[in-house]
């Protein structure tokens, strides 16, 4: 049974930077792809950086040269490293994984709030 465990979160200042950590039950290898969303109250999730299993990173414009989106293979873990935190990035985040067979799946999410 795959699961997808994320931790990392908290409460920082704006400026300030947080490292979100993914870790699976399976090789990551294993999938197509892994990805960090995110969930503000009363907003649609959305894509915040994916990593394919060619190491190909893809960010969303609004974190393009703050988020980082890396992997440790041995350790079947994910990271999203995020600098220059704004109260906009504030949301639950949310680990994906993508099989190559198309099904995805989920960590419990972690908050993160930025204070202006």
């Amino acid at each position: 049974q795959v699961q997808l465990v994320e931790s990392g979160g908290g409460l920082v200042q704006a400026g300030g930077s947080l490292r979100l950590s993914c870790a699976t039950s399976v090789s990551i290898f294993g999938f197509n792809a892994m990805a960090w969303y995110r969930q503000a109250p009363g907003n649609q999730r959305e894509l915040v950086a994916t990593i394919t299993t060619t190491g190909s990173t893809i960010y969303a414009d609004s974190v393009k040269g703050r988020f980082t989106i890396s992997r440790d293979a041995p350790k079947n873990t994910v990271y999203l490293q995020m600098n220059s935190l704004t109260p906009e990035d504030t949301a639950v985040y949310y680990c994906n994984a993508r099989s190559k067979l198309g099904a995805h799946y989920w960590g419990q999410g972690t908050q993160v709030t930025v204070s202006s």
